[in-house]
């Protein structure tokens, strides 16, 4: 559930996939949608005008604290998908990604979403920094 005034942003990401993230039945190997997921994510944050790598650096960090895919239908090497990744801020220390992976038809491989927790840099709970939270007007 969204707070009121905050609006989701989002973002997308194409990526084409490589021989080395399929399992031996030649699907993409689960894991490899959490690291398209961070990908997404990571892309979502440069788009919107801040790299984690600033973030980092003016000491804030968002670790994943959830993490959740369901598989819709298998991906297969040098297939091209798209990652499409939304936002929403759930509470002043708390953020939500979803993502949709997608193919070139248009049908969807899978859905996910992962939540973060703002901390600084000593790993301690914060309100998310001021720059994310202009982010969701």
């Amino acid at each position: 559930m969204m707070l009121p005034g905050t609006a989701a942003a989002a973002s997308q990401t194409t990526l084409r996939v490589r021989y080395a993230e399929t399992d031996r039945m030649g699907a993409v190997y689960h894991a490899n949608y959490l690291v398209w997921f961070e990908v997404g994510r990571t892309d979502w944050l440069r788009q919107s005008g801040w790299t984690y790598r600033d973030m980092e650096d003016e000491g804030f960090g968002l670790p994943v604290i959830e993490a959740h895919c369901v598989y819709k239908q298998p991906v297969r090497y040098d297939d091209e998908v798209s990652i499409d990744t939304q936002t929403m801020r759930l509470s002043q220390v708390r953020v939500r990604f979803d993502y949709t992976v997608v193919l070139p038809d248009g049908s969807i491989a899978a859905t996910g979403h992962t939540v973060h927790a703002s901390v600084n840099a000593s790993g301690r709970p914060c309100r998310l920094p001021s720059r994310v939270m202009a982010m969701f007007r």
